[in-house]
């Protein structure tokens, strides 16, 4: 018989909110952070979006991480520690630190064999590696260009040369934990050392469906009796000195181009879309957790985690097969694991990223299978795309509007490209059974479906 799982614990680090009571507030206002890009940028390149959505400075300290850590750690990883910090408090699950040197805790109320770790990322620490490859290339350069400008008689010349070596950045030493923080295994790794837990422990890769994928076999793995509870998520963060990550998606046209009005530029499912929104980053962490484990503690049940299921389309590394027979079959294998059919479904959190391929067909599938009942949104229309994180930040979304009865809007779409059920009021809502779905590079389709805990 299989086991049945709930969701116990949320943690959400976003450009919007920087814990789970913050961000929902902040999605239920239907708030935003879009931004220019900085303006050293344009210095290397011209972009043709030069909008983002950035990350506010974090203290990291309230999360019982030390100086020291943030020097030795990823931005990703500490994205997933202050998430776990704030999923572990949610779920009443009391921590304590047993080893002071090394800044560890531990979660004495339940068996650390049995506490695993599933987390997802689209690129880890892509950060880190651009930071240590611009200190490699231009260290010494840099050093022997200051010699030069030194002898250079004049004064205009040195000056322009001086302007070149100002646009030069890179750290000021290499760090030595530059391998282990490039890692893409370090944000599950990093959660398993920091609370001691010796359960299975996993990162999933499977681009923008990372976080939905790694919550699904978290899901699993409770489900089958491996473990009792576990971390699942998703982390993402894409900053670098010199926008080349941004550049990535922006010589590929996948992103929104409204730099003249940047708040109404992001506008999934809207006709007039131009593409994503690229978000800095950000992370989410849910404990999950199998239900008579949860009722003998007493804790507070989120949603129930009814079924998984994930294809690939076989079509295409960056782009999506545009019929949907992929994702239809997922979504069918998805109800029928969690003993459902799609007239169950009332609100479905779509990916909703804004590209133009992605929206028609995943607009095409929720028509063919699901109809105008259910409500659909886009929590990438307030975020922008968190790649790697999106699917468990949305996951978190999908769980609290099971929970509360309500949900966000899609913002800034004024021109619906079909005629579904889309959220355009804060409003109560019947929401009891939910699909959150995602789709990545590579073909990746994966899709949760969830309850009400009943």
């Amino acid at each position: 018989m299989k086991r049945r799982v709930v969701i116990t614990g949320l943690g959400t680090i976003t450009a919007i909110g920087q814990d789970v009571e913050s961000f929902w507030s902040a999605c239920l206002e239907g708030k935003t952070s879009v931004s220019r890009v900085p303006d050293r940028w344009l210095s290397y390149r011209e972009f043709n979006s030069q909008i983002l959505s950035a990350l506010p400075e974090i203290d990291f300290s309230k999360y019982s991480i030390t100086r020291l850590e943030e020097k030795q750690l990823d931005w990703s990883s500490l994205l997933a520690l202050g998430c776990a910090f704030q999923a572990l408090d949610s779920a009443k699950l009391p921590y304590s630190l047993v080893d002071k040197k090394r800044n560890a805790y531990a979660v004495p109320s339940v068996n650390s064999e049995r506490f695993g770790v599933f987390m997802g990322t689209g690129i880890g620490g892509l950060s880190t590696f651009a930071s240590s490859l611009s200190y490699q290339i231009l260290d010494r350069q840099k050093e022997a260009l200051s010699a030069v400008i030194g002898k250079v008689a004049d004064s205009t010349i040195a000056e322009k040369l001086h302007g070149i070596l100002e646009k030069m950045q890179c750290p000021r030493r290499f760090n030595p934990f530059g391998v282990s923080m490039t890692m893409p295994n370090a944000c599950s790794g990093n959660l398993g050392i920091k609370f001691k837990l010796s359960g299975s422990n996993n990162t999933f890769c499977a681009a923008c469906a990372s976080g939905t994928v790694a919550v699904g076999y978290g899901f699993k793995a409770v489900r089958a009796g491996e473990l009792d509870l576990a971390f699942a998520g998703g982390v993402e963060y894409l900053h670098d000195d010199y926008g080349t990550i941004f550049l990535g998606f922006d010589v590929v046209r996948a992103l929104c181009t409204g730099n003249e009005e940047p708040d109404q530029a992001n506008r999934p499912f809207d006709r007039d879309r131009t593409g994503f929104l690229f978000s800095q980053g950000g992370a989410a962490v849910l404990v999950i957790e199998e239900l008579e484990h949860a009722l003998k503690r007493g804790a507070t049940i989120y949603a129930e985690i009814l079924g998984y299921g994930e294809t690939c389309d076989g079509h295409n590394i960056m782009m999506m097969e545009s019929s949907g027979a992929s994702i239809m079959k997922m979504l069918r294998m998805a109800l029928s694991d969690a003993g459902l059919c799609e007239k169950d479904i009332d609100y479905i959190n779509s990916h909703g990223t804004g590209t133009v391929l992605n929206d028609e067909t995943e607009t095409l599938v929720v028509e063919k299978l699901f109809g105008k009942k259910p409500l659909i949104n886009s929590t990438k229309s307030l975020l922008g795309h968190t790649l790697g994180a999106s699917g468990a930040i949305e996951a978190v979304v999908t769980a609290l509007s099971i929970h509360h009865k309500t949900t966000h809007i899609s913002r800034n779409l004024h021109n619906p490209m079909k005629d579904l059920n889309f959220v355009t009021r804060v409003d109560s809502y019947p929401i009891r059974n939910a699909v959150s779905q995602s789709f990545g590079f590579g073909g990746h389709n994966a899709v949760l479906v969830m309850g009400e805990y009943r």
